[in-house]
């Protein structure tokens, strides 16, 4: 198995990063040994990985364009393929429909939503379509000042696409057409978060019809009701992430749950830990506790293809840090494995 590390290298960033690390891991154990660096790359931030494991797609923090990869199946090695213009500022995720036909693109810093068609190969075609999403700001005049997509993705079936905006406190949804390659609002077109919540990355439940956002700003995650047919949602839970207080600022980033569905996993910034939920069998979370990161501000985490682990990347620290995952508690320990590389901020794996 291989694993791709991206992360902030600019100074406009505060980036100590250098590039895309690609490292082979040990499946047994969890050791990284490093096979390639593909330097020359500003913020290589959050990537997307092609289903047959054969082309990854980054976005550039900060910055305007998408990147495509190929990856090599023999030694996981990067090579360029294209890069192109996401017509917006500051992409910050991506999201391929079932085919791989087409990438879509959240653009934090316009606000907007921007869908590319793709090459068999994985080469990226212009922009076709730019969505712009509108609504009332929400009250943090810093961080909600305008609307702020921070994530895409679309639900199983593919028809649907869902974006949490941290500038408008709202989750929303659109059809997604298979045969043009656009996006337009359902009936619902989004639903409000608490004023102050700031939604920024969400997931579905691996076997239930329940969607998890994680609130930013206000340390929650909301469940909600999904509806497959016409991709409306229902407020179920709000949890918060914290399971005592906390004197400092924190705020949440990543989201991530076990593919059995009975665990979930959300990273605390400030607090530097992540909170670790108990999922029932309708769906709604119970808080275990939280586990300390091993490093400062975890913007991004992930568990790999078997549950076996969950990899901390910690950006103000440099560092991943390894947890070994108990499949029957949901508790995490560290291996003691400590991976050293500039501003983490993207873990992606290929079996």
């Amino acid at each position: 198995m291989f694993a791709y590390v991206g992360g902030y290298t600019t100074p406009d960033r505060d980036g100590r990063g250098d590039g895309v690390h690609v490292y082979r891991i040990d499946p047994e154990t969890g050791m990284w040994e490093h096979c390639q660096l593909l330097d020359g790359l500003a913020n290589p931030s959050l990537f997307t990985v092609r289903n047959d494991g054969r082309v990854l797609f980054s976005v550039h923090g900060g910055r305007d364009h998408i990147s495509a990869f190929r990856i090599s199946p023999s030694d996981g090695h990067l090579t360029l393929l294209s890069q192109m213009p996401g017509q917006g500022r500051n992409p910050v995720d991506a999201a391929l429909d079932n085919d791989a036909r087409h990438l879509v693109v959240a653009n934090y810093g316009s606000g907007t939503i921007a869908v590319m068609p793709l090459e068999p190969d994985g080469r990226m075609l212009p922009v076709h379509q730019v969505h712009e999403l509108t609504g009332k700001p929400g009250p943090d005049p810093v961080e909600q000042s305008a609307s702020h997509p921070h994530a895409v993705i679309f639900d199983p079936t593919g028809r649907f696409l869902i974006v949490p905006d941290k500038g408008l406190d709202c989750t929303f949804v659109f059809w997604f057409d298979y045969a043009t390659g656009r996006i337009e609002p359902t009936a619902q077109g989004c639903i409000a978060s608490r004023p102050g919540a700031a939604p920024r990355h969400c997931i579905f439940h691996p076997l239930q019809p329940v969607l998890y956002v994680n609130n930013e700003l206000d340390s929650t995650v909301t469940a909600f009701a999904w509806n497959a047919t016409d991709g409306a949602l229902t407020e179920l839970q709000i949890v918060g992430t914290l399971s005592q207080r906390h004197a400092g600022r924190n705020t949440t980033a990543e989201i991530d749950v076990t593919r059995d569905g009975r665990f979930l996993y959300v990273s605390n910034r400030g607090h530097d830990s992540i909170a670790r939920f108990a999922v029932a069998d309708d769906g709604r979370l119970r808080l275990l506790g939280t586990t300390p990161t091993g490093g400062k501000r975890p913007r991004f985490f992930t568990l790999d293809p078997t549950d076996d682990f969950l990899f901390a990347a910690n950006q103000e620290s440099d560092n991943i840090v390894t947890f070994r995952v108990d499949k029957t508690s949901g508790d995490l320990a560290p291996t003691g494995q400590v991976i050293s590389v500039g501003s983490p901020s993207a873990i992606s794996f290929v079996a």
